[in-house]
């Protein structure tokens, strides 16, 4: 689908000449740039779904931000493209909370100041600014949250059609945004519902799909999960670079974005060391494939951290924490609320989820796994305010 005439010019992205080929995670396949959004053809045809990852002809030689278009376009896919002001969010130090854990330096990347609330921009501004370039007409993705919000009004500012396949008990201040943002919602009953809709949309009528539609799934497709290594950037410019990092885990697109941000910083010898990385899940999902349950597979499990609700594990998330030399930490609903009042006692309001790094983080020094001289760095996913959960369901 070809966008009309009248498409405003100053809204061209500017690829990043750096950009050169994409790569399977897994089997390393070369694929040239363009839209694969069932992840590697290889890997899905042998039944092992794979995401891609973006791979650039040359690293930059510093972390300094451009003073113009987007902050890291070296990094990234896009130098210049769809923004509303994302990322800058700074790095935070909590030394009080930190002496209440027993560890010697805590410090919060608050995603919430991103401009929809949540770090879901980031993936939006590179993910948008690629529908743009591809000549897309219409955006359509699965979310019944932040995703959906992030990428209705990076879509309203690039005149793009917003379509999104929610749950039909999505949350009312969701529903509302998606109204003002001018957004098309369409409401299903169940998740292979919503993911059967986007893949309709996107195989048959054109639509470029902004996140995962496919079961088993794999990441959310590759141009928009790069935006996130823009969160290791800006810690490394900040000289925030921590022992470890916990990052609230659905499906691991943030997860993986951090962890390449990082990986490709120590390759180019901007950092000392990696970080390890943690994903914090709401119940036993990648805890279970990491102690050698099939990756391909619903794990069952209820919880209020809608965030990152859901049943699936992609490789992404197994290799970003494997290769890190972290691993997973599960964190029930009265953990999770637990962590998000002690941040609440520091001034941070935060969604749920984003409490779970709080009490992560005391089960991990509890367990031997982070020593008392380490530096932790808590990921806040999104600020509070449309957040339904409700503490008297748990007290």
């Amino acid at each position: 689908m070809n966008r009309s005439p009248s498409s405003p010019s100053y809204l061209q992205p500017t690829r990043n000449p750096r950009l050169s080929h994409l790569r399977c995670i897994s089997c390393s396949l070369i694929l040239p740039l363009a839209d694969h959004p069932r992840g590697c053809p290889a890997c899905e045809a042998a039944a092992r779904p794979s995401s891609l990852e973006a791979v650039y002809s040359e690293l930059p030689s510093s972390i300094r931000p451009s003073p113009s278009g987007f902050h890291w376009g070296e990094w990234l896919p896009y130098l210049e493209g769809v923004s509303l002001g994302e990322g800058s969010t700074p790095c935070l130090e909590l030394p009080r909370l930190a002496r209440e854990l027993g560890i010697a330096r805590l410090s919060v990347k608050h995603e919430g100041m991103n401009p929809t609330g949540s770090h879901k921009d980031r993936m939006s501004a590179q993910a948008v600014s690629r529908a743009l370039e591809a000549g897309a007409e219409t955006v359509v993705l699965a979310s019944s949250g932040n995703a959906a919000v992030s990428a209705a009004a990076y879509c309203a500012a690039a005149g793009l059609r917003c379509e999104v396949a929610t749950y039909r008990n999505m949350p009312q201040a969701f529903v509302t945004a998606l109204q003002r943002l001018g957004a098309q919602r369409i409401a299903f009953d169940r998740g292979a519902q919503r993911w059967e809709h986007v893949r309709r949309r996107v195989e048959d009528d054109g639509a470029f799909a902004l996140t995962n539609y496919c079961l088993p799934p794999v990441g959310s497709p590759v141009f928009g999960v790069e935006g996130y290594r823009a969160v290791a950037l800006e810690c490394a410019a900040e000289g925030c670079v921590p022992d470890h990092v916990l990052v609230p885990t659905a499906r691991g697109d943030l997860l993986w974005g951090v962890y390449s941000g990082f990986r490709d910083l120590h390759a180019a010898g901007l950092i000392d060391r990696m970080p390890r990385l943690w994903a914090v899940e709401p119940f036993p999902r990648l805890t279970k494939v990491l102690e050698g349950e099939p990756a391909q597979r619903e794990f069952s499990g209820e919880t209020a951290q809608f965030s990152i609700a859901g049943g699936t594990v992609t490789l992404q998330q197994v290799l970003a924490v494997r290769n890190s030399g972290g691993g997973a930490v599960v964190v029930d609903d009265i953990g999770a609320h637990r962590g998000a009042s002690s941040l609440a006692r520091e001034g941070y309001w935060v969604e749920l989820c984003a409490g779970s790094g709080v009490t992560a983080t005391a089960q991990l020094l509890a367990d031997h796994s982070f020593a008392a001289s380490d530096h932790v760095l808590l990921v806040l996913t999104a600020k509070g305010d449309r957040d339904p959960f409700d503490p008297a369901a748990i007290s």
